[in-house]
């Protein structure tokens, strides 16, 4: 490949955050300080209607293959997946050999490929990054951890402290026992890959893969400072300021209310005092996790910009799904061991040693102006920020209303790289992506990405959705949903609150026909009753854990 031809081919690099909400980012309306990837938004384009799994490892699957994740070894999530799945095509729990991924397919044809923080995406060494199409790689294998140390997320052993896995190029790690933050060593680790990169010899395709916000809650002491008492407003207050700011910029309807929040979980005014405060520093926490990742966006950006990169790299910002409302602590022994290990007073958390979460009323919160969060299949769980800056983009600070869903990025790459969608790969048959490409999109203003007609299918572990247009079938277990199917017209009720499945049952007849279609193509097991088998993101006890917090805090000097 000549020099000139590599010089045309553009860089790639994509920066995924973990359980962001839709309106965390200062540019999609939050009070959170996101200078950073607020001015690439403003240089660049909004996607306002990008979609993808309720989960991170299918989001994440679909992302690396540009087809359902029910295709490619994703169709659940392993930590909370049903027995009826487990071992079946389609579930293994990695990425299955079915279809190339993204860095392979780049690799192939002369990209260099980069990988620094979560992959999530097979445990074993012969299922990591470096097995699919990584030449370098490091970071966090599970799908979760402390941001601190390698403490891991969920314990059956009260009296013992897990260990996350880590690697680097294939190989085990451990992390060292003091100076480390996760946003930082990811961002630290590609800035290294950046400067080593040969910009003469080839293109790269790079991936930068934050943990932040994923629980537990985690902040340098300066960061959450910066947010000390912002957030004893409450709830209510800050998605109001929030909705403001959205209809501002230009991202909502003003004719449309946002979701007030689910009845299950209390109002903010109902809280006791001191919950109030414990709520008020976890979300300080959470903010300052969100502006520390930003800043840490910056200096990539910038090491980008001083190897003279910039200019020639597509660069997608985005989160893998909706703010994380549910709690970990409901799996296995994880709340004795917390309530054994952690130190939870109110100047500790956030802070090493400690272990808290978004929780629901803040992750409502983080969804503005949509319904629900993280592993529900309404719009708060599964729509998110995409901020895309391209060489050849039409319209600075461009927002994209468009459908558009985390598939679409692997034949937009692809069409940019000059790589033709073979057919086959090695000699062996693949799907057809089922992404489009959205180039013409970012380049030439199209305000179209998919036909009119497109169908596409969610379903995560017995909760279901299908979009067609602007119709949404929802099919929530209780007391989340009905229990049954819902209608919803996105364009006229984008919050989903107002459920027309009666008044419109020969729409809900069509698009059932689609499902039916959606679950024989993908081989999805499903059953409604698997939804109920969802402990972390069923139990209702978080306001309870936070009480027992309280004696910890008043106990300990």
């Amino acid at each position: 490949m000549s020099q000139t031809r590599t010089q045309q081919r553009p860089n790639f690099l994509i920066v995924m955050a973990d359980d962001l909400g839709y309106s965390d980012l200062g540019c999609y309306g939050s009070e959170i300080a996101t200078p950073h990837l607020d001015q690439l938004a403003m240089r660049g384009i909004r996607m306002n209607s990008f979609y993808c799994a309720p989960f991170c490892s299918p989001s994440r699957a679909m992302m690396l293959t540009g087809l359902d994740a029910h295709l490619v070894g994703f169709g659940a999530l392993q930590e909370v997946m049903d027995p009826r799945q487990a071992g079946k095509p389609g579930y293994e729990m990695y990425l299955n050999d079915r279809a190339p991924t993204l860095a392979e397919r780049l690799r192939d044809s002369g990209y260099r490929t980069y990988l620094s923080g979560k992959w999530h995406l097979g445990r074993d060494a012969e299922h990591g990054p470096q097995a699919r199409g990584f030449d370098r790689s490091y970071g966090l294998i599970d799908g979760s951890s402390a941001h601190f140390d390698q403490t891991a997320t969920g314990s059956n052993d009260p009296s013992i402290t897990p260990l996350a896995t880590y690697r680097e190029d294939g190989q085990l790690i451990d992390l060292p026992t003091a100076g480390f933050y996760s946003s930082q060593a990811y961002a630290d680790k590609m800035i290294g890959y950046l400067a080593e990169h040969d910009a003469s010899s080839a293109p790269f395709f790079a991936m930068l893969a934050f943990t932040a916000p994923h629980f537990p809650l985690h902040a340098p002491d300066e960061y959450i400072a910066r947010y000390e008492g912002r957030y004893a407003v409450g709830y209510d207050a800050i998605r109001r300021a929030r909705h403001a700011r959205q209809l501002e910029l230009g991202l909502v309807d003003p004719a449309r209310e946002p979701y007030d929040g689910h009845p299950r979980w209390p109002k903010w005014d109902t809280l006791p005092p001191a919950i109030r405060e414990l709520e008020a520093r976890n979300m300080a926490v959470y903010a300052g996790m969100v502006e520390c990742m930003d800043h840490h966006v910056g200096r990539v950006l910038a090491a980008l910009e001083q190897r003279g990169q910039r200019d020639n790299t597509v660069i997608v910002f985005l989160s893998d799904n909706g703010p994380e409302g549910n709690s970990v602590l409901d799996t296995l022994r994880t709340r004795d061991w917390i309530r054994a290990k952690m130190d939870n007073r109110l100047e500790n958390r956030g802070r090493p040693g400690s272990f808290i979460e978004q929780g629901p009323g803040w992750a409502q919160v983080s969804s503005t102006p949509h319904r629900m969060y993280k592993s529900f299949t309404y719009d708060g769980g599964i729509k998110v920020p995409c901020i895309v800056s391209c060489p050849q983009r039409v319209g600075a600070g461009r927002i994209v209303d468009a459908f558009a869903h985390i598939t679409d990025l692997a034949p937009t790459f692809l069409q940019m790289a000059g790589v033709a969608q073979e057919t086959t790969y090695k000699g062996k048959p693949v799907p057809t992506l089922q992404g489009r490409s959205m180039l013409h999109c970012w380049t030439e203003g199209g305000d179209e990405i998919h036909p009119l007609d497109h169908v596409t299918g969610w379903e995560m572990q017995g909760r279901y959705a299908l979009r067609a247009g602007s119709w949404k079938l929802v099919h929530t277990n209780r007391p989340w949903g009905s229990g049954g199917w819902e209608l919803y017209d996105l364009a006229d009720d984008p919050g989903e609150t107002r459920d027309l499945a009666e008044a419109r049952v020969d729409t809900v007849s069509a698009l059932l026909r689609a499902w039916d279609a959606y679950v024989v193509k993908h081989n999805v097991i499903c059953a409604d009753d698997m939804a109920d088998n969802l402990l972390y993101s069923n139990a209702c006890r978080y306001y309870e854990d936070l009480a027992r917090d309280l004696p910890q805090r008043e106990a300990q000097p």
